[in-house]
């Protein structure tokens, strides 16, 4: 896997990946023109462990109708200002069992997410989980 960063001037930053897809990172203070590197690396948990869960859920024949992951993160108070802690919200909906979604995000967080696996190295990384559609039964 290969990507690259090319600085455009005034904070402003183009990555892009090895599949040619692009993106816009902005490292001035008000962000205006596209996410911060780190706002882009919670991005990523989120879509990995999401990627994970939609998987899990539809091999164990889930109804699944909805699903977002919010990342809430602490970051150090000096430099390098590395995430210490993460919260992931997990918001899902669907006709679902309790036991098959927490399984689920417990296997993305325990052996699939490589996104997670990394930022576990340096910050600690708790999960709850909503059900829009009422408690589930297990």
């Amino acid at each position: 896997m290969i990507a690259h960063s090319e600085w455009k001037g005034n904070g402003y930053y183009e990555g892009q990946s090895e599949s040619g897809h692009s993106i816009e990172f902005d490292a001035s203070d008000d962000h205006a023109s596209g996410p911060s590197p780190m706002e882009v690396v919670l991005m990523g948990l989120c879509g990995c462990t999401s990627v994970d869960v939609v998987s899990i859920l539809e091999k164990k024949r889930q109804l699944l109708t909805g699903l977002r992951v919010t990342a809430k993160a602490t970051r150090a108070e000096t430099a390098p200002r590395v995430f210490t802690h993460i919260l992931l919200t997990y918001t899902v909906s669907g006709q679902l069992s309790r036991k098959a979604v927490e399984d689920a995000v417990a296997l993305s967080k325990e052996k699939y997410c490589s996104v997670s696996k990394m930022l576990e190295k340096a910050a600690t990384i708790d999960y709850e989980i909503v059900y829009t559609d009422g408690d589930p039964e297990l």
